[in-house]
């Protein structure tokens, strides 16, 4: 299969040049001015850009809370029309088995043959067994580079300890593992939801209230000094607030190895979504939750100052009118999470691009770049360059519309975005040369993606 994209302009992290492109045998085969090939299919980019597939290194297709369930890998299509090329999903250790085995079981079972894009994992461990814990160096070696810790969620069996975490830290550092960890002080929540509940504050809205910028400033500072202990590169996951950005920056001034992303609906979502009437808050219930207006511009600083490396969606797609109303009368009985896999690139380009808050060179770093290299993919993914797989965006920045579910892939009864200004998107995609968005519309298949070997030390490599 081989194909030439010609007369588009073509956006790296680094550059943004006018040239032709070939794309052949699922790679990258030349860059240049008037590139032929004998039998090409010949795509005409005139005035649109060319953009690395997206990496979305934060995605939840089988996250489950009290008894039900996200969608399933076959909705990784979304990806693919959102202009994602590559999503890593998260795996909790099952109780009883190891690291590798629940991530290795997981992955055959849900992934293989069913995901529309390519594919890796971050492994949970819960169950910080001394076993379990010196498995964690195999992780690198078997192409799991980053693993997740949860500091939030007081009882449940994926809370993680400051014994657990530290521990953690210092066998990974040994490998090249990362350490990704979901920073909110789980005893202060705790406190908050029962005081709000025995009170009768039991609306969506509440869930803000219980967890506050300083549940979430309070365990990003007490990660990144048991990081600064163990000597370790440390990563933070949907970063949210001003306070938290600042714990992140001083940290890097001090020459530690941290970094943190923030998420699309972070960046444009602010609190009120919460307070809607008639339930509607609870589509908007996430953790870390959403912020006041002043917190959002404030990520915006920390993407621009290099603290914030990476924008993920996040993406938990739970039913609205089934799911979500397990909740009602009970905040804390709402599943968290929202769908956005296929919204992150419009939004980013829409409101951060259009508004002048990042140029198309960040946006490219943010959604492609780095999530790439922190996960070791880099430069097989997220790189526009001879030899890098040819997972390549045509995108459109004329087109004017509005994000509304129907249009979604994500099989899921609301987008997050209703009704919100677009500007630009995906026009067409390529999954390792093969086309499978074209003028808009998803033409692929479920088991066109591969699962993808990540390289240790990533995050130090990105620094």
């Amino acid at each position: 299969m081989k194909t030439i994209i010609k007369n588009g302009t073509i956006v790296t992290a680094e550059s943004e040049y006018c040239a032709d492109m070939l794309m052949e045998d699922g790679k990258i085969k030349a860059i240049g001015k008037q590139v032929s090939c004998e039998d090409a299919e010949v795509i005409d980019a005139q005035g649109k850009y060319i953009l690395p597939g997206g990496i979305d290194q934060h995605v939840h297709f089988s996250f489950q809370f009290n008894g039900t369930s996200t969608r399933g890998f076959k909705t990784s299509c979304a990806a693919a029309a959102g202009g994602t090329t590559t999503v890593i999903e998260f795996v909790n250790q099952v109780k009883g088995k190891g690291l590798i085995e629940s991530v290795e079981d997981y992955r055959k079972k849900n992934a293989d043959g069913v995901a529309a894009v390519d594919y890796s994992f971050h492994v949970v461990m819960t169950d910080p067994r001394l076993e379990v814990v010196e498995e964690i160096p195999q992780l690198a070696q078997v192409g799991y580079p980053v693993m997740k810790l949860f500091m939030a969620y007081k009882g449940m069996f994926f809370h993680a300890d400051d014994e657990a975490i530290l521990k953690a830290l210092l066998k990974a550092k040994e490998a090249g593992v990362t350490v990704m960890v979901h920073a909110e002080n789980a005893d202060i929540i705790d406190v908050f939801q029962k005081q709000l509940i025995a009170e009768g504050k039991t609306a969506p809205y509440y869930h803000a209230v219980s967890r506050p910028p300083v549940v979430e400033a309070e365990a990003t500072r007490r990660a990144i000094y048991l990081a600064e202990t163990a000597g370790a590169p440390l990563y933070i996951a949907h970063v949210t607030c001003r306070e938290a950005v600042d714990e992140i920056g001083a940290a890097m001034a001090r020459g530690q190895s941290v970094c943190g992303e923030t998420c699309s609906h972070y960046l444009v979502l602010d609190e009120s979504n919460l307070a809607k009437p008639d339930f509607e808050g609870a589509k908007y219930v996430c953790s870390p939750a959403l912020r006041t207006p002043e917190h959002l511009e404030y990520l915006w600083h920390g993407l621009n100052l290099g603290w914030l490396n990476a924008v993920s969606s996040d993406h938990c797609g739970f039913d609205w009118k089934e799911q979500k109303h397990m909740g009602h009368g009970d905040f804390r009985n709402i599943p968290n999470g929202a769908p956005g896999l296929q919204n992150r690139l419009s939004v980013l380009w829409t409101y951060g691009v259009e508004k002048g808050k990042i140029s198309r060179q960040q946006l490219v770093d943010l959604y492609a770049t780095s999530p790439a290299k922190v996960n070791g993919l880099f430069p097989q993914k997220g790189s526009l360059c001879v030899g890098a797989d040819a997972d390549v965006v045509i995108f459109d920045p004329d087109y004017e519309g509005t994000f509304t579910v129907a249009d979604m892939l994500h099989e899921v009864d609301y987008c997050s975005y209703e009704g919100m200004e677009q500007k630009g998107r995906v026009d067409t995609v390529f999954l390792r040369g093969k086309k499978v968005v074209s003028n808009g519309e998803y033409i692929g298949n479920n088991g066109d993606g591969q699962w993808l070997k990540g390289s240790p030390f990533g995050l130090l490599y990105q620094s």
